[in-house]
Order: C-alpha cells, then sequence, then structure tokens
C-alpha cells in the first residue's frame, strides 16, 4: 500500500511522476478545477464581503470521493497543483472538497515535470499560499460579477449566445468610449510651414524643415492669415542647424 498521495491535475503528469516515485507514492489526478461557483446563480455574497459560494463540478465527484479515499489510506498528502494562483486555488479546492487533514496534508510546486525538479519538490514542502488563493479568488468573483449580469444582455443585444467576463469588458468599454470621442470631434483649421533647405557646402543635398516651436511654444497656425504672418517674419531669415539627432 502506497504510503504518500500525491496530487496533480493532469492524468498525464499522474502518469508520469508515477514513474518517477516508485511503489511508496500515489500519484491522483484532479484533473483541473473541482469547486467552481454555481452556473445559474451568481454565488457571490456582495452585501457580506463578496463571499464566493462554491460547489463540486458535475463529474467531479467520484474524482473527489477517490482522493479522499486515498488520503484516508496515506500518511502524507502532496498537493502538487500547477505553481501559479490557479494552480494554489486548486489545490485549496481539492483539500476543502475532499476534507483533506491539515495535519498531514503540504503543498508542493515544480516547473518542469522532470524527477529531479520532482525530488526537489518533495524535499521542500510548505503550506498553502492564501495570497495566490485569495487573488484567483478575487478573478474569479469579478469575472462574475461583471460577466453573469453582462452576458445575458449581450447575447439578447446580438441576438446569438456570448459571453462577456473582466476583460471583454473592459475592453468594449474602451472602444465605445473611444467611437464617442471620434463622434463628438469638431474638426479645427490649422496649417504647417515647412521649409526646403539645402547646405552650403552641397547644393545637391537637400532637405526638409518643419517650424516646430516659436520661442519655446507650439506655433499656432488656426489660418492662412496667420500663415503669411509668419512667413513675412521668416523673409530674408538665416538657417541654422544646431543639432541632429539620429533614430
Amino acid at each position: 500500500m502506497a504510503k504518500y498521495l500525491v496530487i496533480v491535475e493532469s492524468p498525464s503528469k499522474a502518469k508520469t511522476i508515477g514513474h518517477y516515485l516508485g511503489k511508496d507514492y500515489q500519484v491522483k489526478a484532479s484533473v483541473g478545477h473541482v469547486r467552481d461557483l454555481p452556473p445559474k446563480e451568481l454565488g457571490v455574497d456582495v452585501e457580506h464581503g463578496f463571499r464566493p459560494t462554491y460547489h463540486v463540478l458535475r463529474g467531479k465527484g467520484s474524482v473527489i470521493d477517490e482522493i479522499r479515499a486515498a488520503s484516508g489510506r496515506s500518511e502524507v498528502v502532496y498537493l502538487a497543483t500547477d505553481p501559479d494562483r490557479e494552480g494554489e486555488a486548486i489545490a485549496w479546492h481539492v483539500a476543502e472538497a475532499a476534507r483533506l487533514d491539515d495535519a498531514k496534508t503540504r503543498r508542493i510546486a515544480f516547473d518542469q515535470v522532470t524527477k529531479a525538479a520532482v525530488q526537489n519538490a518533495l524535499a521542500n514542502p510548505r503550506t498553502l499560499d492564501r495570497a495566490l488563493i485569495d487573488a484567483q479568488q478575487a478573478r474569479r468573483v469579478l469575472d462574475r460579477l461583471v460577466g453573469y449580469q453582462i452576458s445575458p444582455i449581450l447575447s439578447k443585444t446580438l441576438r446569438r449566445p456570448l459571453s462577456a467576463g473582466r476583460v471583454q469588458s473592459v475592453a468594449l468599454r474602451l472602444v465605445v468610449e473611444r467611437e464617442r470621442e471620434i463622434l463628438a470631434f469638431v474638426p479645427q483649421e490649422y496649417w504647417t510651414i515647412e521649409a526646403e533647405l539645402r547646405r552650403r557646402t552641397k547644393e545637391q543635398e537637400r532637405f526638409t524643415a518643419r517650424l516646430f516651436k516659436v520661442r519655446g511654444k507650439d506655433p499656432e497656425l488656426p489660418d492662412r492669415e496667420s500663415v503669411d504672418r509668419v512667413l513675412a517674419a521668416l523673409e530674408g531669415a538665416t538657417y541654422t542647424v544646431t543639432r541632429v539627432q539620429r533614430g
């Protein structure tokens, strides 16, 4: 009978790690998330700190039962889900759903599926990272608060099933705001002044310079009269290149 239980996300990863660790270890896969917010209700208590309500995902009851049974026969349970906030949350959900014993449950993480990496992780277990778990929960709750209320409106308006989340909704808002700015834009006339110059030593080398600043300020050229005044002031002027910036 295996003394240690290791829980990963992927069944293929479970098989590989099982070969690395040998007969003292039993490796099981959660196959991704095991719990989530309910599909047909908000599942977030907005009035009491945005507290989420979770339920076991459809088809994951047998997975939870197997993990719970295997943990009862094991001396130590290692939660080895992915080393990111999503993986941390999955480890926590597995522990909660399977009612794992805190006293013998450890969290390990590795970013490559090699024998050395897995053995190093087993030698350096830790507790679950509450900050990562809360970060994932905040993302999920925000998804639900935005998407659950906007998706039906979006689907009804466009007459086809569509979903909206925290990313799509903000992107849509940016597009709408920009479109409103474009529609509200009032065209204004403006002019630019350019001078075609040539080098004294090489008359065939010509270049164009644009009027950029006047006494340190942007030139105001709203009409032809303003342009004519500037052109009159530049009549007979001497042009000097003081700096060249290549880019």
